[in-house]
């Protein structure tokens, strides 16, 4: 472990682990994603920290369930991250 730590330049693994407030930019932990359907294949946006039980459109089932933190999304979903 080096005695010496450059602060204004830390790697991305070191960036990603540090708490959202105290980044050398500060950055939100949440996103949004587009959840694929296993059943009838339609794309519905999700928010990755959802309170709420997410239905999809086409065929009611269960696309993900809220927990504590970070929304659990149901067995055989696929998603993908949104960008800006």
């Amino acid at each position: 472990m080096p005695l010496a730590k450059d602060l204004l330049h830390p790697s991305l693994d070191e960036e990603k682990r540090l708490h959202k407030k105290k980044r050398l930019v500060q950055s939100p932990n949440s996103y949004f994603m587009d959840v694929k359907c296993p059943g009838c294949y339609k794309i519905t946006t999700v928010f990755s920290h959802a309170q709420t039980v997410v239905l999809c459109v086409g065929c009611s089932t269960v696309l993900c369930q809220p927990t504590g933190g970070k929304a659990r999304l149901t067995e055989g979903c696929s998603f993908r991250r949104k960008l800006h």
